[in-house]
């Protein structure tokens, strides 16, 4: 654990340094993704799509974690009990 505690520390101080003159997240060595030293978009319409795809996404995935996680408290089972349905094609 220290030694990934450690990473993360380093690369947090040393590669992704916060520059208040740059938007928040737009770290100077970051690349497409966050690769470190990776190739970058090109500012434009494009650039914008894909930042508010990723943006729609991931909140996609927290409302997808959200309801399974209401599931599970008021079923018992995230996944659901796959015993009540006999005719799935996925029940062997």
């Amino acid at each position: 654990w220290c030694q990934i505690i450690l990473f993360i520390g380093l690369v947090e101080k040393g590669l992704y340094v916060y520059d208040p003159s740059r938007a928040p997240g737009d770290f100077e060595n970051a690349g497409v993704l966050g690769a470190p030293n990776g190739s970058t978009m090109v500012e434009g319409p494009d650039k914008t799509k894909k930042l508010n795809s990723e943006l729609a996404n991931g909140r996609l995935a927290m409302m997808a974690i959200i309801g399974m996680t209401v599931q599970d408290g008021l079923t018992g089972s995230a996944l659901g009990d796959w015993a009540l349905y006999t005719d799935s094609p996925l029940k062997a």
